[in-house]
């Protein structure tokens, strides 16, 4: 049998298919040692269970930087500073930081709150369907899945229409780093959108508005609620957040059901059946393909492997959402599976902020989709389709239709 390594996120061939791979792993080796960027000693977690463990674990630390002592930070490489800007944010922060950063932007994400935003998702969906539907075709990507999300969070933000397609580059170069030389070839995208984020601020300053960035920047000049560096990364966190995962849920869940053509016509003949089919396709597609990367701050045992205070963890969400210790027959799609405790939002205190948002966008956009054009189909074989790499994100990145 072929030796274990470490997954290629680079590789087009396992990003299409990264799941054989984590099944070995779950079966032979599910704490695997690997070379992090860095040359950084990092841990994958492929087990349902073990994963569990992680994302809720009080040992292990989202703060990296403020786990490091003063020596390792005098080692990092000298373009890091460029990505401090954008790290002083509720998701690379423990408590009690974390709890005042996330209480600042929790009631614009309730479910009482986004439900407020049915109609305006609605309204959008079907006026980019509308521009789909005229001309027979269209890349659901770049056409639908990017626009309806970016559009939204860009309107709670109060983000200028122009400037969408600018941050999506600069947030897909961010978000699909796989080794140091990414990390570096990143850097001007990130001083590109920090320099935008700070410019966009002093606007807003001088004019504010009813929407979440001037809340936000109220909240900072009331005192010490935000820091000015905070102020930018928690915009950063939330427009990039704010749309990333979504694209792929809409994306990479239209694929699943045109591979399932059975399951698309059980949603289309049970509407009601969009809930959960949203949730199983958060699980069989899994949007973010693993969690971002935490740090021991001391010895941890999981899976019976005992982790070194100091290493990199890094939790395989996609891997857990297929694990068949968990669910039934995880490889296949069921619309009604039930139950269904996918980690595809995370757990414990770093759960998804924005999960009832996505819930929301998928639902609608995936429904109304399916139910416009019943005969959807890939405009490509779907063996030749281009997937998005990066350690973090996995979905197809065109994905051209026939309508």
């Amino acid at each position: 049998m072929q030796t274990l390594t470490q997954p290629d996120f680079k590789s087009q061939r396992f990003k299409a298919n990264p799941y054989p791979l984590y099944a070995r792993l779950r079966e032979e080796a599910p704490v695997f040692r690997i070379k992090a960027p860095g040359n950084e000693v990092g841990w994958l977690v492929t087990r349902y269970e073990d994963v569990a463990q992680v994302l809720k674990h009080g040992g292990i630390s989202k703060d990296r930087l403020g786990s490091m002592s003063e020596a390792q930070r005098a080692k990092m490489p000298w373009f890091f500073k460029f990505f401090t800007p954008l790290v002083q944010n509720m998701l690379s922060r423990d408590p009690p930081d974390h709890t005042r950063l996330r209480a600042l932007v929790h009631k614009a994400f309730t479910p009482k709150y986004v439900e407020r935003l049915r109609a305006r998702v609605q309204t959008l969906s079907d006026s980019l369907l509308d521009a789909a539907a005229r001309k027979g075709s269209m890349d659901l990507v770049e056409e639908f899945a990017f626009l309806l999300p970016v559009t939204i969070i860009a309107e709670m933000l109060g983000v200028p229409p122009g400037d969408y397609r600018k941050f999506q580059h600069w947030s897909n170069r961010v978000v699909s780093n796989t080794d140091m030389t990414d990390v570096l070839l990143s850097v001007p995208s990130v001083v590109m959108f920090t320099r935008y984020l700070r410019k966009l601020i002093a606007q807003r300053r001088t004019s504010l508005g009813d929407d979440l960035l001037s809340a936000l920047i109220q909240a900072e000049e009331a005192g010490d609620k935000l820091t000015p560096d905070e102020l930018v990364s928690m915009a950063f966190l939330l427009l990039v957040a704010g749309h990333e995962t979504t694209v792929n849920l809409i994306s990479g869940g239209t694929l699943a059901l045109l591979q399932n053509p059975e399951q698309l016509e059980r949603l289309r003949k049970e509407p009601d059946l969009i809930g959960p089919a949203v949730e199983e396709l958060l699980r069989y597609a899994s949007p973010v393909e693993v969690s971002t990367e935490r740090v021991t701050r001391e010895d941890i045992t999981v899976g019976g492997v005992t982790i070194p205070r100091g290493d990199l963890v890094f939790a395989v969400l996609a891997s857990a959402n297929r694990d068949e210790r968990q669910f039934k027959d995880p490889n296949t799609l069921d619309l009604g599976r039930e139950p269904n405790k996918h980690v595809s939002f995370g757990l414990g205190i770093h759960y998804c902020l924005g999960a009832p948002l996505a819930r929301l966008e998928g639902q609608i956009a995936i429904q109304t989709l399916v139910n416009r054009f019943p005969n959807l189909r890939l405009s490509k074989p779907a063996e030749s389709l281009k997937w998005r790499t990066g350690v973090l994100m996995r979905g197809p990145k065109q994905l051209p239709v026939k309508l």
